[in-house]
């Protein structure tokens, strides 16, 4: 029996965007829509949701008359090395500051990369940090520590 999807990687993707996409305009139902000229909280989550399904759409259908790639082994490890690090700047932003928490999360991301190297990813690490304090502290006076209480500032 022949499967009616020839291309697996975009029909998991097609899935894969229609479900945040329902995810997306069910959660903005809760905020208010106001009107495209005086546009509420809820507008702007609204609308992506819907772009992002029409997208999830035609990639499902793409996948059905377009023979693509067949799907590879699933990246675990890369997976979690990245949402580690999302979580890791999460906990050490405020305690440790900016100057600690990005190179973390630039360093441990860059490991789930098969091409990860030290001393890109080290370079990378400190004009990430030295770009968002200036850029993020300095200019717009966000309320992020430099250097956080954890380290005695």
């Amino acid at each position: 029996m022949r499967s009616t999807i020839r291309s697996p990687k975009d029909f998991w993707s097609g899935i894969m965007f229609l479900a945040i996409s329902l995810a997306t305009v069910l959660i903005a139902r809760e905020y208010p829509m106001g009107t495209a000229g005086q546009m509420g909280p809820g507008f702007f989550p609204t609308m992506l949701g819907w772009v992002l399904g029409a997208i999830g759409m035609i990639t499902l259908i793409g996948s059905l008359t377009t023979a693509g790639e067949p799907l590879e082994r699933f990246a675990w490890k890369d997976m979690v090395l990245i949402l580690g690090a999302v979580l890791l700047f999460g906990f050490l932003v405020r305690g440790a500051g900016l100057v600690v928490a990005i190179p973390v999360l630039i360093l441990v991301s860059a490991c789930g990369s098969v091409k990860f190297r030290w001393l890109p990813s080290l370079g990378l690490a400190i004009g990430a940090t030295v770009f968002c304090v200036l850029l993020f502290v300095k200019a717009l006076g966000l309320p992020l520590p430099v250097v956080g209480p954890w380290l005695g500032a």
